[in-house]
């Protein structure tokens, strides 16, 4: 069990939920209450990683993340290093990728308050920021936990991405997806399938702890 490459990948999967949490909940909800022209273009935007290639998908961020880029260049400006093949370049690439699965659900969640109870909450006086808070939130809630669920089991599987970005540097990037199939070149059937029993244990626990909490807000609302 490579428990260096599994520990990076919770990280990993860490800080890709905690980034994408606010950009969920107010993409989704600007998304989900506002008509703009170009509104369906943005939702295929934001979609397109889900019927891409990891590979085709991972090739164009290694190329707007590598040295010759100007956010490459930009981030060895500022920070010294090389964005690609290294941790933040794979929590960017990693952010990227999951907007689908983070603002959908989200999405889906601000759609199904009823549109009475935030006209009656505008009508008595509460601000946007404070009928997000009281209002829609908590509402919407189940949506955004879900989409949160989603991202952070997504990461910790993802392989492609993580592959064409990051590479397989020991510690650095090398999560547990590349670790599995690293053990699997190498004939190490033990060691993959103990690693693979481990992602899906911790998939599994996610979504029943999910939907045993989405169950205890919907009482509580109820």
């Amino acid at each position: 069990m490579d428990w260096t490459a599994l520990s990076l990948s919770l990280r990993l999967a860490g800080w890709t939920v905690a980034i994408l949490l606010p950009v969920s909940i107010f993409a989704g909800r600007a998304l989900a209450y506002h008509r703009f022209r170009g509104k369906r273009l943005v939702e295929a935007l934001i979609m397109l990683p889900l019927v891409l290639p990891p590979t085709v998908f991972g090739f164009y961020l290694l190329t707007a993340f590598g040295g010759a880029s100007p956010l490459g260049q930009l981030w060895s400006q500022v920070f010294g290093g090389q964005l690609v093949f290294s941790f933040p370049g794979l929590v960017l690439a990693s952010v990227i990728f999951n907007l689908p699965f983070a603002i959908q659900p989200a999405q889906r969640g601000f759609e199904a308050v009823a549109v009475d109870l935030r006209e009656a909450a505008a009508c008595c006086g509460m601000s946007p920021l404070r009928r997000l808070w009281r209002i829609e939130l908590p509402l919407a809630w189940p949506g955004v936990l879900t989409a949160l669920v989603l991202t952070f089991a997504h990461t910790l599987g993802e392989f492609g991405i993580v592959l064409m970005v990051g590479g397989s540097i020991p510690g650095e990037t090398k999560t547990v997806a590349i670790a599995i199939y690293d053990s699997v070149q190498g004939f190490d059937d033990r060691g993959a399938a103990i690693m693979s029993a481990v992602l899906v244990g911790i998939s599994l626990v996610a979504i029943m702890a999910t939907t045993l909490l989405s169950a205890r807000i919907g009482q509580r609302l109820g």
